[in-house]
């Protein structure tokens, strides 16, 4: 099922046409209205009126997430604040907070396209929709809400936390779609688990999961602990919030972008030299409808590839590749480039380990040291230490195989790893102490 079959299956020709169109208003716009995006024009020497072409849009300056940081609050947005009706922000827990704003007409678009995004996950009007992702100045929980009413399924604001809970209403109210990070799903089976209630006597039949890269490996460990259809979201606060882009769940092969919308790229992170369909590197967004807080050439600092073959599904519009990781998160050690989702990926591998683990960082002299801090079951750790000293080992052994890392490993009791409501903290980096 597509929710709008006009633009989610326009031929390419036309779909350009539109971006073009779209991005040249866009263009004019922030020119006329933000003084960042007007300094950083007269840098290049260029005008909006000089892009006359998609291909031209290379000729523009990037946009980072310092630059948002540089211009806090407001000092990015397009529109006067008696035009804005919705405020929300990053975190801030990697520095200061970045601010975004939105229109009644940004607000009703967004909405749309999280309508387009949960039709593609598998959600439909009769569908009841537990929403655990977080409310508030977090884009995901609103973001999905407006983006559920909009479709027409009944939601369930339920938000992060109070997971106890959760698995009552779950058993009470009979959702039919869950929303969630990926971390937190694994958590809510935990829970249920403890509590005697089994995902198969619930009603889930498809979940939608997001905001924190995640492996395909854990995809199937949630479908199995959760007997659901576990599908990738993408979105972040500065373009938009979900629903930039989604899988499909008849392929579940990348994530379609909407691309009527946002215009994606992927450059070369070192030298920003925009790359191939097909090649690997760092996604960049620009927004060529949104009125309060357009963004031109973003970083997202996300790792992925792009995608323009056809889809099953009957969507013409560009997929991008199970992000990665981050530039930002990416550790190197002792000259190895490695993600924590690469990590995660050989420890799904791993049977007798649970889906919750922790990196450790560490400079003794002047040498980097890994140390992965992985759970085992009960069953397990009780086990006799040489069972335990084994299988260690054995992890240890399969991470410098793939990756090409030495990493001591550290079987840990069940529980002992934090569980995160939002965003799992996978990374310790005691270097920076």
């Amino acid at each position: 099922m597509i929710y709008d079959i006009e633009f989610e299956t326009m031929p390419r020709e036309a779909l350009e046409a539109i971006q073009l169109r779209r991005l040249q208003t866009t263009l004019e716009h922030v020119y006329a209205t933000v003084p960042f995006y007007h300094k950083q024009f007269e840098k290049a020497g260029i005008t909006p009126g000089d892009i006359k072409s998609l291909d031209d849009l290379k000729r523009i300056p990037f946009t980072t997430k310092q630059d948002l940081r540089d211009n806090y609050p407001f000092g990015m947005f397009a529109v006067p604040m008696d035009n804005v009706v919705r405020i929300h922000a990053s975190s801030g827990t990697t520095g200061q907070p970045t601010v975004v704003g939105y229109t009644a007409r940004d607000i009703n678009m967004w909405a749309k396209l999280m309508a387009r995004a949960l039709t593609a996950g598998g959600a439909s009007r009769g569908d009841i929709i537990h929403n655990a992702y977080g409310y508030g100045l977090f884009t995901g929980g609103l973001g999905t809400h407006y983006g559920a009413e909009k479709l027409g399924a009944s939601v369930i604001p339920v938000s992060g936390g109070n997971t106890k809970r959760q698995i009552i209403i779950m058993k009470d109210f009979g959702p039919t779609i869950l929303t969630a990070t990926p971390s937190y799903a694994l958590y809510l089976a935990e829970v249920a688990e403890d509590m005697g209630v089994d995902f198969t006597d619930l009603k889930f039949k498809f979940g939608i999961f997001g905001a924190e890269p995640w492996s395909e490996n854990m995809r199937h460990e949630i479908e199995r602990k959760l007997n659901i259809i576990a599908v990738d979201i993408y979105g972040l606060s500065e373009v938009m919030g979900p629903g930039v882009a989604i899988e499909c769940h008849e392929a579940k092969q990348g994530l379609h972008i909407f691309e009527d919308h946002f215009i994606p790229e992927v450059i070369d992170p070192d030298t920003g030299e925009v790359l191939p369909d097909g090649e690997t590197g760092e996604l960049v967004f620009t927004s060529i409808t949104k009125e309060a807080f357009p963004v031109i050439r973003y970083r997202t600092r996300d790792i992925t590839s792009l995608n323009k073959e056809p889809c099953i599904c009957g969507r013409t519009l560009i997929r991008m590749n199970r992000v990665s990781g981050r530039t930002d998160d990416m550790l190197i050690i002792r000259g190895v480039n490695v993600f924590p989702s690469q990590i995660e990926s050989v420890l799904m591998e791993i049977d007798e380990v649970e889906p919750h683990y922790q990196l450790v960082v560490e400079r003794e002299g002047k040498l980097d040291t890994l140390t992965v801090l992985v759970e085992v079951g009960e069953r397990l750790f009780s086990d006799e230490v040489k069972v335990l000293q084994n299988l260690e080992k054995r992890i240890s052994n399969n991470i410098k195989e793939y990756l090409g890392v030495s990493a001591q490993v550290k079987l840990v009791e069940p529980k002992v790893i934090a569980r995160s409501q939002g965003k799992a903290v996978r990374v310790i980096d005691k270097r920076k102490i």
